[in-house]
């Protein structure tokens, strides 16, 4: 049987969550940097006992809270999600095992064995978001996906989205009529596709 990505896709509303960062280095500040590209309004901590310049940086621009500490296990209460991202693969392993205890969720860098999420390429144009998983895979195939999505997704997806949105408000009937009012509507983005091809 050929293997498949079993992975189950969310979009965490990750401003009304509260999400810990454990690492400063280059590691941290990819996951704060892609975090915040995302999402500017994430609610996050990042704990450290240093921190790059770009990541105090980044922080002071989006209200991100930079403590300078070593981990303690006491940083994960009222945690939603921990994200480890240190290059000490016993200290990751460490907070893995505290946030297991205390049912978080956890992404450990560069260990997808130890993560119950991975953080994949996303693609964002306004109200549409895309986001890209290989399973954990390969990131630099997710991230050559991101960038063709961007170039093929026309700018004025957003508008479209929003007239749709307005068109949906006037639909009269019940949830499946609405459905299958505005699934006539939107069919011919499917058909002008394939008549191209």
């Amino acid at each position: 049987m050929k293997e498949r990505n079993e992975l189950y896709p969310v979009f965490l509303k990750v401003s009304k969550l509260n999400i810990l960062v454990v690492g400063g280095g280059n590691v941290g500040h990819e996951k704060l940097h892609f975090l915040l590209k995302s999402s500017p309004n994430a609610n996050v901590e990042v704990v450290a006992k240093w921190f790059l310049p770009e990541t105090e940086e980044l922080a002071l621009k989006h209200g991100v809270k930079l403590t300078k500490s070593r981990y303690k296990r006491k940083f994960l209460k009222k945690r939603h999600v921990v994200i480890a991202a240190t290059n000490d693969a016993k200290l990751n392993k460490r907070v893995h095992r505290h946030a297991k205890k205390r049912y978080l969720l956890a992404n450990i860098a560069d260990t997808p064995e130890l993560c119950d999420f991975y953080m994949g390429g996303i693609v964002n144009k306004g109200h549409v978001k895309i986001a890209i998983s290989t399973n954990g895979k390969s990131p630099t195939t997710a991230k050559r996906l991101r960038q063709f999505f961007e170039e093929v997704i026309p700018e004025n997806v957003n508008e479209m989205v929003e007239n749709l949105n307005e068109y949906r408000k006037t639909i009269k009937g019940d949830f499946e009529a609405k459905v299958n009012e505005l699934n006539s509507l939107t069919e011919s983005l499917i058909e002008k596709k394939e008549k191209d091809d």
